[in-house]
């Protein structure tokens, strides 16, 4: 007789899962403001009227009815009986399902051990809580005290001290009936083999409890206050406690901004305490791990933008490199993944401390996207005057947007990608679609290939190319504008007035407004200066140009400024007013809006010739 399952597991069970992550796994959601959107598995629809409340831990379509919770989905999508929707259920989370009444001796000793396991991490993390209170406590509070952490943030985020003993978590828990087994299965003691000794795993270390969404401990990390080794010690894997899928901070992050849009995901506990004690409250650490997918899969579900923190040094960019390849494959369109690079010998703890929090929020504002990091870390250590280089360049960025999902943004890399190598979009996707058999039949899609080193030649997986010609250039005009948005300071170096800059050519108006901008003495941030433009057609245009690639030195652009302005002075010292009038003419007729100083130039122009 297989027996009844417990109403309290069943509670258990759901206040443990994520509804938004059941769902999104089999239904494409987008976050519209605190819940979560897309269109109904259970009936044909072309406008999205299915909604998943993260808040309420419930689904419910206003089109044919269809509602629940995370068990319901899963008995409704995937035809499955009420049992098995348990068990499916609980394996995702390592737990074992008890039955009430069942004639299996060991079942009935799995529930009496699990019970003994419900309340045990909660009891834990109480008892280090209390032991920051105390008097041995003193020296881990003056710890955070010197850290900089106000004791509000201490108790947001659970923060507590195991002692320095061997016993002191072992005696409190096995004095309230926990078993010692218990404690050892959950990884709150080490159990030496040969002698069977078992002690506290955290001693003397300041203590984050990790929590998973609905708030639960289900791990702990532990920073250590003296010399011992490792610095930062977690939790091993237990029933409950996954590294590769938990993220610290998610939950503090979820209760301090319900709307969140945005995450930021840096690499250590004292990171996110300390970004928090600025304000800063919407990130999240990975667990000794690298970002994996199944992390970017929970984090998608609940905010459409994520930005990853990394050191500007060369690990830096590697670890970088190995999240835009696990990122690619779930770059649906509607989300955005961003890529961050602090100073070297920094991290997100110190600068936020010497900078402060409106230059970090500048600095999370300011990061990379995806495609400017992708065209970027193509064409690091190549020479892309070079037609060679430029092959692999492109051959790199190929095979990336092979791994992404069918889309807009794919698309639009693609026309990019053809914009910066002269080929053709038609010859990019042909090469995709004859790479795809190939690439699909040899990867392993669970484990994510090494990132391409940027001296190496294509993979087999990479499209290969023919040699290519050069991109088209950009006007005079719009080159010098590109310049001044990525470099604002260059315009001390422009020529007094505005007589060099030719009303005849494209961006001419953009350019006289931006120059006259910086020259007041504003908006010397790149991002700033295109949030002043923002909503206008100016602003798509510069924004346009902000995101095309640089691909000068920075300790060469200056010079490529003075040559610019000497090339529009002797463009227009040659120019006769006939050939201003033809230029003027020919963008007017090519449908381009042309400005109210051009407009004015051009009627100059008609009324000298005609006179």
């Amino acid at each position: 007789m297989a027996g009844q399952i417990p109403q309290r597991f069943i509670d258990d069970l759901l206040a443990r899962a994520d509804v938004t992550e059941i769902v999104g796994e089999r239904v494409t959601l987008k976050k519209t403001g605190r819940n979560f959107s897309g269109l109904c598995p259970f009936h044909q629809e072309k406008t999205p009227s299915f909604t998943v409340s993260a808040d309420k831990q419930f689904y419910h379509c206003f089109g044919c009815g269809a509602h629940g919770n995370a068990l319901r989905f899963l008995m409704e999508y995937d035809k499955l009986r009420f049992p098995e929707a348990v068990e499916q259920l609980a394996s995702r989370l390592g737990l074992e399902v008890p039955r009430e009444g069942a004639d299996d001796p060991r079942a009935q000793a799995r529930e009496r051990k699990r019970q003994e396991g419900v309340n045990l991490l909660e009891l834990a993390a109480s008892f280090f809580r209390e032991r920051l209170k105390m008097a041995e406590g003193q020296h881990a509070r003056d710890y955070l005290a010197q850290r900089g952490l106000s004791r509000e943030v201490q108790q947001a985020f659970g923060i507590g001290y195991a002692p320095d003993g061997w016993e002191a978590l072992k005696r409190h828990l096995s004095a309230r009936g926990v078993a010692e087994a218990v404690q050892v299965e959950y990884g709150l003691l080490v159990q030496r083999e040969e002698s069977g000794r078992t002690y506290d795993r955290f001693r003397d270390r300041v203590m984050f409890p990790i929590r998973d969404v609905r708030g639960r401990t289900i791990a702990f990390g532990g920073r250590v206050l003296g010399d011992a080794k490792p610095k930062y010690l977690n939790s091993p894997e237990t029933p409950v406690f996954h590294k590769g899928r938990e993220l610290y901070g998610l939950y503090e992050a979820r209760q301090a901004e319900p709307r969140l849009e945005r995450l930021l995901i840096v690499e250590g506990y004292m990171d996110v305490v300390a970004l928090a004690q600025f304000g800063i409250r919407n990130a999240v650490a990975t667990l000794g791990t690298s970002t994996s997918e199944e992390h970017l899969v929970r984090l998608f579900r609940l905010v459409s933008e994520v930005v990853f923190c990394f050191d500007g040094d060369r690990a830096g960019r590697q670890a970088a490199a190995r999240a835009l390849e696990t990122v690619l494959p779930l770059m649906i369109d509607g989300r955005q993944a961003r890529f961050l690079f602090l100073p070297e010998g920094e991290d997100p703890d110190t600068l936020v401390r010497r900078e402060g929090a409106e230059a970090f929020v500048d600095r999370i504002t300011c990061a990379s996207p995806l495609s400017e990091f992708l065209f970027d870390q193509a064409a690091q250590g190549r020479d892309l005057a070079r037609i060679e280089d430029r092959e692999r360049y492109a051959s790199q960025v190929l095979g990336a947007l092979g791994k992404l999902p069918e889309g807009v943004l794919k698309s639009l890399l693609l026309s990019e990608l053809a914009r910066r190598t002269g080929v053709e979009p038609a010859r990019f996707e042909a090469l995709l679609e004859a790479a795809r058999p190939a690439h699909e039949a040899g990867a392993d899609p669970g484990v994510a290939p090494p990132a391409p080193s940027p001296q190496a030649t294509p993979s087999r997986s990479e499209p290969q190319l023919p040699a290519m010609g050069r991109s088209a250039p950009l006007g005079v005009i719009s080159r010098l504008v590109q310049l001044l948005v990525h470099e604002p300071t260059l315009v001390a170096q422009l020529p007094e007035g505005g007589d060099w800059i030719e009303v005849s050519q494209q961006d001419a108006e953009l350019c006289r407004e931006l120059v006259a901008l910086l020259r007041a003495g504003r908006y010397r941030s790149p991002h700033v200066l295109l949030a002043h433009f923002h909503g206008s057609q100016h602003g798509q245009r510069l924004q346009a140009l902000a995101q095309r690639e640089l691909l000068i030195p920075r300790e060469a652009r200056a010079r490529e400024l003075e040559g610019l302005v000497e090339c529009l002075s002797r463009e227009r010292r040659r120019q006769s007013p006939q050939q201003e009038l033809e230029s003027l003419l020919a963008r007017d007729r090519g449908g381009e809006r042309l400005s109210l100083e051009a407009r004015r130039r051009l009627m100059e122009l008609l009324r000298e010739l005609k006179g």
